[in-house]
């Protein structure tokens, strides 16, 4: 199979994983630089440290200007992973294109941003030096004005000249998203961005990942804050075990929908005769139609309405992502 075959892959119990074409070095070397190649495609990533395996033949694939999130327990092999695609590790077997060209590629660093969870300054610069030296490294012309844009937009316009000592942990935390800022890179990497931040923080960071997003680059989230890649990534992916254990939108993982009514006006047991929108449960003063799109629902009330009840609340629900999550890895 080519690069150009694609096959769709699923779990056990039919969550769909990732979408991924296999891939040969004639291939990669063809589709190297090509801006319509994927941001990311790994297929069967594997890492072995002497008798610890940290990724046991991972495949998937991220798409162009999209926000990616990569979910995991500890120990699943999400540092691993990103160590691979940035060639800070190289894999036992298995391969990876980034931005079109083999992981690791030098020319291709310059084009990515990268947020580590863990990383250190130099306490005795100050923010603007720290990013100054990041843009001489990256060859940036203006390298003055990109350090400003980048301040400003982590919120550190006014704190430029300020040493890195007498940054607080979230300061800090906002200065190291500044470098992966520098040059508008195309692919950026985050590793747990808001670890250190406040609410507040962690707000204007989801926003920063917007704009990002907005500009055309492609985001790699590594979190663990679930309700962080719920409300801003396009798609995820759920690694257990060194495996991708499912992929896709959160539409597509989180498909156990369901709606809560409250209905008076109708006599007892009325809801037996609209079996055909979906499976009913009585809860109290409330009932639950399981398995019911969206769309239907204002067919629904309409029947209700039609047949002499009055509608009082209507709440449509889906398993959160946590929930999914933790189904998952049980599944295991």
């Amino acid at each position: 199979m080519s690069l150009g075959s694609w096959a769709e892959r699923t779990t056990p119990d039919g969550a769909p994983t990732a979408v991924v074409p296999s891939m040969d070095a004639s291939t990669m070397k063809l589709r190297a630089g090509s801006p319509s190649s994927p941001a990311v495609h790994a297929v069967d990533l594997a890492k072995r440290y002497r008798h610890t395996v940290a990724l046991r033949g991972l495949s998937m694939t991220v798409r162009r200007g999209e926000v990616f999130g990569f979910l995991g327990p500890n120990g699943a092999g999400k540092t691993t992973t990103v160590k691979l695609l940035l060639g800070l590790a190289r894999p036992t077997s298995g391969e990876a294109l980034v931005l079109g060209s083999p992981a690791g590629d030098i020319e291709t660093r310059r084009r990515i941003g990268y947020l580590p969870e863990l990383f250190r300054f130099q306490h005795w610069l100050t923010a603007r030096e720290v990013l100054g030296l990041h843009a001489k490294l990256l060859r940036l012309k203006r390298r003055e004005r990109c350090a400003d844009e980048a301040l400003a937009t982590v919120g550190l316009a006014r704190r430029g000249d300020d040493k890195v000592a007498s940054f607080s942990k979230g300061m800090q935390q906002r200065l190291g998203l500044a470098v992966a800022l520098l040059g508008e890179p195309e692919l950026v990497v985050l590793d747990e961005p808001t670890s250190a931040l406040d609410p507040v923080g962690r707000h204007e960071v989801r926003e920063i990942v917007r704009g990002l997003k907005q500009r055309g680059s492609t985001v790699f989230l590594n979190t663990h804050l679930l309700e962080e890649a719920e409300q801003i990534c396009d798609r995820v992916t759920v690694i257990d075990q060194g495996r991708a254990v499912a992929t896709g939108t959160l539409e597509e993982l989180l498909g156990r929908r369901s709606v809560r009514l409250r209905v008076s006006g109708l006599p007892n047991g009325w809801w037996h005769c609209y079996a055909r929108f979906g499976t009913w449960a009585l809860e109290g003063e409330w009932l639950r139609l399981e398995g019911a799109a969206t769309e239907v629902v204002p067919d629904l009330v309409a029947a209700v309405v039609a047949a002499g009840g009055r509608v009082e609340a209507v709440i449509p629900e889906h398993q959160t992502l946590e929930d999914r999550f933790l189904e998952l890895l049980e599944a295991r």
